[in-house]
């Protein structure tokens, strides 16, 4: 038996799997908001407990829950919230980059090496 939890509806439907509930929550929390186990614990109940009925293929059960706080705006926007990116290669610690030195070479583990050949040496 199978049974999935989505929070985006019109994918789900389009897979069409044997049943899911549908949470109306940001990609990425699906199972509920963090820190809120009661939310996230009767979410998979009520996913699990789909599975005990006699459900048409390719249901999708809404759930009750809500986020809490307006995100849809937000999720809506086109800006890109990632980190800086940066042409060369980047590293946590020093032992890192004296792995990746040991491993790939100088040039290539500080990046000399792309603009030498124009292009990063990790395409």
């Amino acid at each position: 038996m199978t049974t999935s939890v989505t929070s985006a509806w019109s994918i789900t439907e389009s897979v069409r799997p044997p049943r899911a509930v549908f949470t109306d929550f940001p990609l990425g929390n699906t199972a509920g908001p963090p820190h809120r186990s009661d939310v996230q614990l009767d979410i998979a109940r009520q996913a699990l407990s789909l599975i005990a009925t006699d459900s048409e293929p390719g249901t999708i059960l809404p759930l009750s829950h809500e986020w809490g706080e307006p995100w849809k705006e937000e999720a809506r926007e086109l800006v890109d919230h990632r980190t800086e990116r940066f042409e060369t290669p980047q590293y946590q610690e020093v032992k890192d980059r004296e792995a990746a030195i040991a491993r790939h070479g100088e040039q290539v583990a500080t990046g000399e090496a792309s603009s030498r050949w124009g292009q990063s040496p990790w395409d």
